[in-house]
């Protein structure tokens, strides 16, 4: 078949109507569905038809055919100092939800993405921007990984198999993941629901409500659960949003259960057009009120600056969040936008 036929298919693939979820479940958590999972806010909406259908076909195409880059500054990083820490809590932007922490002696990951392409096939849809800010290669030996949800820019067949295979770590995922991974032949996985919590290697893993939806395909809509993680070890907390859109009750519970958090990452890219993205993902105005609903100490700006996912310019949305810093009036020293490859102290 030819590549523009394999791109019809996929094009087919990822416009067509995907099936959903049963209703809610007697005496289950709201968000339980027969079949899958929901958001509980009353407001929420998923785009309508034709505006997801118009938002996929013209993203695979101009990603394809036309992808656009951006220049964006990086730190060279080759892992030496990260292999040779046993102590100080870092952490260091991969690129896009990748974030690699070091904490209390554990070095863990969020959503690694290694690949590069973010999409189901290799041969079209987003392609990275910047390359990861730290080689696979150079990573220090990972104890665990978290996992938000299903989708491909935050949970890559090749970049998971690639870890379990050579450094054979514990991953934490969301309901309804344990059994894909086991497809893979990953089965050191721990799945926990919404405020579950685990103690692995003296850090307090919980897994914390987002807002969102779930899908590798037309036809696995909602079965898997979304979420953000909260990660406390002896003397500091991380907040890790996954991908989310805004929903004040939720972040308000996540700060008044599990905060203050010394450092909150949340995502600040992918918001345009607002029609389609809105109730997906936060803008950074947005992602400013989640980091003080959950009350964060140091802000820490992710999912922008590699995938090309939407519509907004590349390099707009540290920009807008930077105008929202001075328009609030906060302290642009604990508001982190890092460079690929960066490492901080926290």
């Amino acid at each position: 078949m030819s590549r523009a036929g394999r791109l019809g298919i996929a094009l087919l693939l990822l416009t067509a109507g995907c099936a959903g979820v049963g209703g809610p479940v007697p005496g289950a958590p709201a968000h339980h569905r027969e079949g899958g999972f929901a958001n509980v806010n009353p407001e929420y909406r998923r785009p309508p038809f034709w505006t997801r259908t118009t938002f996929f076909v013209s993203r695979v195409l101009a990603t394809t055919f036309a992808p656009r880059s951006v220049d964006l500054p990086r730190v060279e990083n080759d892992g030496a100092a990260l292999r040779a820490n046993r102590a100080e809590p870092t952490v260091t932007w991969v690129g896009h939800a990748t974030l690699l922490v070091q904490l209390d002696g554990v070095n863990l990951l969020t959503d690694p993405q290694w690949s590069e392409r973010a999409s189901p096939v290799s041969f079209a849809g987003p392609r990275r921007m910047n390359a990861p800010g730290l080689r696979f290669e150079d990573l220090p030996p990972i104890h665990l990984v978290l996992i938000s949800h299903d989708h491909y820019d935050h949970l890559d067949v090749a970049t998971v198999r690639r870890l379990a295979e050579t450094h054979r770590p514990r991953f934490y995922v969301p309901l309804g993941l344990k059994a894909w991974l086991a497809e893979l032949g990953i089965t050191d996985v721990v799945e926990l629901d919404w405020w579950e919590q685990r103690r692995e290697r003296g850090l307090t893993l919980t897994c914390v409500p987002a807002q969102h939806f779930a899908a590798r395909t037309p036809f696995d809509f909602n079965r898997r659960l979304w979420a953000g993680w909260a990660v406390a070890g002896r003397d500091r907390r991380l907040f890790f949003s996954g991908d989310t859109s805004y929903y004040a009750p939720h972040f308000r519970e996540i700060g008044d259960r599990l905060g203050p958090f010394d450092l909150a990452a949340v995502s600040i890219g992918a918001y345009q057009p607002a029609e389609m993205m809105r109730f997906s993902h936060t803008t950074p105005e947005e992602a400013l009120e989640l980091y003080a609903a959950v009350r964060g100490r140091r802000f820490l700006a992710i999912h922008w600056g590699t995938f090309d996912l939407a519509e907004e310019p590349p390099d707009e949305p540290p920009q807008r969040l930077a105008a929202e810093v001075r328009r609030r009036g906060l302290d642009p020293a604990v508001i982190w936008v890092l460079r690929h490859g960066e490492s901080r102290a926290w």
